[in-house]
């Protein structure tokens, strides 16, 4: 190749020399072109000298190699940055340096947040009686205007009981000074040879009063008056519960009654009797029971009756304020 290209620019040479002397020695004006030949004023012939051949030659490949290297820098530059910082993460871990979150904080660069543990949940309890569970919706707007009632108190005098200490394992409340405390159903000693009598009694009145929220296909078992069973006294035996008489007694009289067994609260809950459910008259709907006027806040199967006692099953249409109970007295 370095061959031809000193034999081209001989041959220009020659060339220019022979025009040169050819035309004398006359020099015209001429216009440098940017790509390093010439031109003259009065004619459009292109010269192109052989030190302008060479040196186009030398650039070119020197802006050729100069590209062949930075491509390749940038190629590799990527790959050892991603070297560098999984070596500079595997030594950080080595030597402890990586911050880690636990026991609720977070640490920054230059802060530390302290993240609040979840809030406590509040358990409703839920004795022998109706359950009455109001959907979620409609109980959060209620919190949240109560709370927006209350006067602002700072952080530092608010003091939360401690109520879970007080429940016992069945999440019962402290029972009121002088009433009966529950008994637990599989510890009760039944005594066959001892009867007692009680009173006993099944209303559902309070319907009446609430027609326009009672499901309308339960009209045919709705009694007129609302009374399922008549005020009168029972025989029970000693040690017995006030569901054992009621279950008794609603198969003696061939009334309908379905219950299921509620473990966390150690306790039967009743569901319907005479086909009239929970819910058959609004969602605050159930059955209630009391005793001596009574409305115990756990279920019917721990509470043992005494000879003499009252036992009134009512329904409420809301939520035990209509019967004289209250949300948090014998519910199931």
């Amino acid at each position: 190749m370095n061959k031809k290209r000193w034999f081209s620019a001989l041959l220009i040479i020659s060339v220019l020399a022979i025009a040169f002397f050819w035309g004398g020695d006359y020099q015209k004006s001429s216009t440098e072109i940017a790509d390093g030949t010439t031109k003259t004023e009065d004619t459009s012939e292109i010269t192109t000298s052989p030190n302008m051949v060479l040196q186009q030659d030398e650039e070119a490949n020197r802006l050729e190699d100069t590209t062949t290297k930075e491509s390749d820098s940038n190629a590799s530059k990527p790959l050892t940055e991603e070297l560098q910082k999984s070596e500079e993460i595997e030594s950080d871990i080595e030597s402890g340096k990586v911050n880690e979150v636990a026991k609720g904080t977070e640490k920054g660069p230059e802060t530390e947040k302290v993240v609040e543990p979840d809030k406590p949940v509040v358990k409703v309890e839920e004795s022998d009686m109706v359950v009455i569970k109001q959907p979620v919706k409609d109980t959060v707007p209620q919190l949240k205007a109560q709370e927006s009632k209350k006067p602002t108190v700072s952080k530092s005098e608010v003091k939360v009981p401690n109520t879970e200490a007080k429940k016992d394992k069945y999440l019962t409340d402290p029972v009121p000074k002088g009433k009966p405390k529950p008994v637990e159903w599989q510890d009760a000693t039944i005594n066959k040879k001892e009867e007692l009598t009680v009173t006993l009694s099944v209303s559902a009145t309070t319907i009446l009063n609430n027609m326009d929220t009672f499901n309308k296909d339960k009209l045919e078992v709705l009694p007129a008056d609302g009374i399922i069973y008549k005020k009168q006294k029972v025989t029970f035996y000693e040690g017995e519960s006030v569901f054992a008489v009621l279950l008794r007694e609603m198969k003696k009289n061939k009334i309908h009654m379905e219950f299921s067994m509620t473990p966390i609260y150690n306790s039967n809950y009743i569901e319907g009797i005479n086909n009239l459910y929970e819910f058959d008259c609004g969602e605050l709907s159930g059955w209630m029971y009391k005793v001596n006027g009574w409305f115990p806040n756990y279920g019917s199967s721990r509470y043992v009756l005494k000879d003499g006692d009252v036992v009134d099953w009512v329904y409420t249409c809301d939520l035990g304020r209509d019967v004289g109970g209250d949300m948090g007295a014998g519910k199931q």
